[in-house]
């Protein structure tokens, strides 16, 4: 007999976390572990019920999607991670495949279309949206542009001095302005990377190549 496909989710949104378990109720050879509401306690269940394959959001408190994924592809063996999100700009989707998922979906794919991911991936195949295969192939075609296009030139500067460690004062020294203007450039890069603190910001532009 074929051993099911343990499945953990990892979803800060109960209400989605319901309507996941019910589709993979309906999926024979698929068998739900557990639950987690963020990133760190995703990796802590993982540890404990070693599920083959993780649904996961990019974007959750207390540990962010792709520190999890990072720390969850780290271990040996490690599971299938399959990321189902809201996020499909090129920068999300870039950083969660170097960091190690397997798969990438959103989350208002149609049920079919879901199901064939999640069985995909819980055998360890690669499987995308058509949305984000398409950014995929106009990737390796050469029609990208730089790293998080929404930011302003200065907003770049900004996230490219805290890659590198500067404090915001030290910051307003470098590209000689106000600390008070420096601080605003943080609040914009934050919202347009979709990141709560300075460290997620930094750990988004080190994966999209700014340092």
């Amino acid at each position: 007999m074929t051993e099911p496909i343990t499945v953990l989710l990892a979803d800060d949104h109960p209400m989605f976390r319901r309507g996941l378990r019910a589709l993979l109720a309906t999926m024979p050879g698929i068998e739900v572990v557990g639950e987690a509401a963020d990133g760190n306690e995703a990796v802590r269940l993982a540890q404990s019920l070693d599920p083959r394959l993780i649904l996961l959001d990019l974007q959750m408190p207390g540990g962010d999607g792709l520190t999890a994924i990072r720390k969850l592809t780290g271990s040996d063996p490690h599971p299938h991670i399959l990321v189902v999100t809201m996020f499909e700009d090129d920068d999300s989707v870039f950083a969660a495949l170097r960091a190690g998922a397997r798969g990438y979906v959103l989350k208002d794919t149609e049920d079919e279309e879901m199901t064939r991911a999640i069985l995909a991936v819980g055998h360890g195949e690669a499987i995308y949206s058509p949305a984000i295969a398409t950014r995929i192939m106009a990737f390796f075609a050469g029609r990208t542009t730089e790293p998080f296009p929404a930011l302003s030139e200065s907003e770049r500067n900004v996230l490219r001095l805290m890659t590198r460690g500067l404090a915001n004062d030290d910051i307003a020294i470098s590209l000689s302005l106000s600390p008070k203007t420096v601080r605003n450039y943080v609040s914009n890069v934050f919202s347009k990377l979709h990141v709560a603190s300075r460290a997620q910001a930094i750990v988004r532009a080190r994966d999209a190549g700014i340092n």
